[in-house]
């Protein structure tokens, strides 16, 4: 009795074993559909990013694509009004003067800062793109794009200047008129305000506002205005290796190759260098100090000690 028992407690009842057999299917079946959707929402969601990426990639590419022929179409306009004024001055025997020319500059960079500058930045000067790239704000891997279009532009507008007018694309070269050395210095010094004034444009906006474009025509009629008399006037790479390429006549170009590039360097470092940061000013055991804030010409760390006239107050300064 006690054997059969055994026997009987030994064997598998076959009801319980039909279940297991069939939840352990169903279980599995269920893990199998459920790594097959995940699978498919994990598939769906990488063709999407993939999808994603690739606009994106395709926006930026046209995009940049845009700004570099824009930098062909503004430096096209630069010239051309250039090659205008130049032959105006030829068929009038000289009775086109300085002054009139750089007006021309002055208006024209207005004119190019307003139309291309939301789509480029306008910078239609390769010396103005290596100074923004100088300065970190520009990237280094677009410099090249931006030269090359410039440099298109200009050979392009005295190409059609030249035919248009009629006057051969030699006249619109810049050439030393007071020795190289003079040329070199003037068009360091012009190009080195320029810039200066440009990067201070550029992180003082708000002062300015839309008045931007004028400021920086001015400051351009300026720079002609005491450079052409020892220089040309040139202030811009592009304004000078476009005329020279065409013509096929590159003697003194270095001047205007390095001496713009280096100004226009130099003044973006030396705003860089002087630019005053954002700072804020907290209070702390602090009594009357006056009705004017006090002037911060220094960057410091750590409690100031001020005495204004017989308070003393202790300021801490931030970033």
């Amino acid at each position: 009795m006690c054997e059969q028992q055994k026997i009987f407690e030994k064997q598998p009842s076959r009801g319980s074993s039909n279940y297991s057999s069939s939840s352990t299917t169903s279980m599995s079946g269920d893990d199998k559909e459920i790594g097959y959707r995940a699978s498919t929402s994990r598939h769906q969601y990488l063709l999407a990013n993939n999808s994603i990426l690739h606009f994106l990639c395709i926006k930026i590419h046209l995009n940049f694509i845009r700004m570099v022929m824009a930098e062909v179409v503004g430096t096209f306009i630069l010239m051309f009004c250039v090659c205008g004024i130049i032959a105006s001055t030829q068929f009038q025997n000289g009775a086109v003067g300085l002054l009139e020319y750089a007006a021309t500059a002055g208006l024209t960079v207005v004119v190019i800062i307003f139309s291309i500058g939301p789509i480029s930045c306008a910078h239609v000067n390769p010396a103005v793109t290596i100074a923004f790239a100088t300065m970190g704000q520009f990237s280094w891997f677009k410099v090249p794009a931006y030269i090359i279009a410039q440099t298109v532009g200009s050979m392009s507008a005295t190409y059609i200047g030249s035919h248009v007018y009629g006057i051969k694309s030699d006249v619109m070269m810049t050439k030393p008129l007071q020795g190289c050395n003079s040329a070199f210095w003037v068009e360091v010094i012009a190009t080195f305000i320029i810039m200066f004034l440009i990067a201070a444009l550029t992180f003082q906006s708000q002062s300015v506002g839309q008045l931007s474009g004028f400021v920086a025509g001015m400051a351009i009629g300026l720079a002609v205005l005491i450079t052409g008399p020892v220089s040309g006037g040139s202030l811009n790479p592009a304004r000078s290796l476009g005329p020279a390429i065409i013509s096929w006549k590159f003697k003194d170009i270095w001047i205007y190759m390095v001496a713009p590039s280096v100004g226009a360097v130099a003044g973006a470092l030396m705003f860089r260098f002087l630019r005053l940061r954002d700072q804020s000013l907290s209070f702390s055991n602090i009594s009357d100090v006056g009705p004017h804030p006090l002037p911060l010409c220094a960057r410091r760390s750590g409690p100031v000690i001020l005495q204004v006239g017989k308070k003393i107050g202790v300021y801490s300064l931030k970033e």
